[in-house]
């Protein structure tokens, strides 16, 4: 980014960044926030959250934001992946569902994810051991006190994003209009889920080149399964049986795409970002959220695998919650459907309808 301004306000350090060219414009900047505190008790002087925006706020006769919709990335993401064509070409073009001309899209990078803090800035092992109840109180600074906004249309969440959405829910029962939690079980990270995490930090940790954190090259032997672990649990199984049906394609595709997919990780981000699901569980406080709820999950998620018959039984306690299981098939996407919006995109229409069109 060039042309860079900065305004101060309060705590914050609101930094703007010169408008894209491309169509929709989407617009970056950070909100710096001062002295912020996480739940471990650790503390930043500055705390940047960097962000995306597409379309413009519009206001009530008082001042306030009436349209804006934060959208929020899952683990190891940022605000960016939902630039790409299977999502904004569905839902961002002239006349879609969350169509700039109408909303103002908000698309933070969660702490320790894309251009926002993180520990590969330098702190290194030393960052903060950040949880998502830091995350979505970072999340909701920035919109305040950064983007001066109070208020949102919509909080759409993927994985990771998606837990937000219900600690959002919980938290801030009336900040939202409507949540759409896409990819997610509302309850603490265990069984399976919890063991395939452990399993990477654990390879990350064992890692000789480790060094504590301290590395002085990437611990590429802990990356490499690490990033295995991630390739595997965001796959979807018939569609990769049907890609890759002899053991020579399935090791072909092993062969490119884990090393291609290392490129860029940090070991301190990862292990930070996987980490930072220690602490979720909104289980007990699912009767809190009072605004309507479209959850979608896939039936061939393997993070979230829908025999464990977890969903139906909390989502009758989500007073105004619609639950939705998508069905496998051989376009499915695993887990990363939540991302494919042309799977789902007509129960994000009937959510806006049913929460105020």
């Amino acid at each position: 980014m060039t042309r860079l301004f900065a305004a101060l306000f309060g705590g914050l350090i609101l930094v703007l960044a010169a408008p894209a060219l491309a169509a929709p414009t989407v617009k970056e900047g950070d909100v710096v926030i001062r002295d912020f505190r996480f739940r471990s008790g650790e503390a930043l002087p500055e705390l940047r959250l960097h962000y995306r925006t597409l379309g413009e706020p519009r206001r009530d006769t008082s001042g306030r934001v009436v349209n804006a919709v934060m959208i929020l990335h899952g683990t190891g993401g940022s605000g960016a992946q939902f630039l790409r064509p299977q999502f904004a070409d569905v839902l961002f073009r002239p006349g879609g569902l969350l169509d700039p001309a109408k909303y103002y899209i908000i698309l933070p990078d969660g702490i320790g994810h894309g251009a926002s803090s993180k520990p590969s800035d330098g702190l290194r092992a030393r960052f903060p051991a950040y949880d998502y109840d830091d995350m979505v109180e970072a999340q909701r600074r920035l919109l305040v006190d950064g983007l001066k906004v109070d208020r949102l249309r919509l909080i759409l969440g993927t994985s990771m994003g998606c837990m937000h959405a219900f600690v959002w829910g919980e938290a801030h029962p009336e900040f939202a209009d409507a949540l759409m939690p896409l990819a997610c079980l509302p309850t603490q990270i265990a069984g399976r889920n919890r063991v395939w995490r452990q399993m990477l930090m654990e390879a990350i940790r064992s890692d000789p080149a480790w060094k504590g954190g301290n590395y002085v090259e990437q611990p590429l032997q802990g990356l490499r399964t690490a990033q295995s672990l991630l390739s595997l649990a965001g796959g979807a199984p018939l569609p990769m049986q049907l890609a890759l049906p002899t053991r020579e394609a399935a090791d072909a595709w092993t062969g490119k795409t884990i090393p291609a997919a290392m490129a860029g990780l940090d070991a301190n981000d990862l292990l930070f970002q996987v980490n930072a699901s220690r602490t979720y569980d909104p289980s007990a406080g699912l009767e809190r959220i009072t605004v309507p709820v479209m959850w979608i999950n896939s039936a061939d998620d393997f993070i979230n695998p829908p025999e464990l018959g977890l969903a139906e039984t909390f989502a009758p306690r989500i007073r105004r919650g619609t639950y939705v299981l998508l069905p496998v098939s051989p376009d499915g996407k695993g887990h990363g459907t939540h991302t494919w919006a042309a799977f789902w995109q007509d129960r994000l229409a009937a959510l806006l309808a049913a929460s105020g069109g």
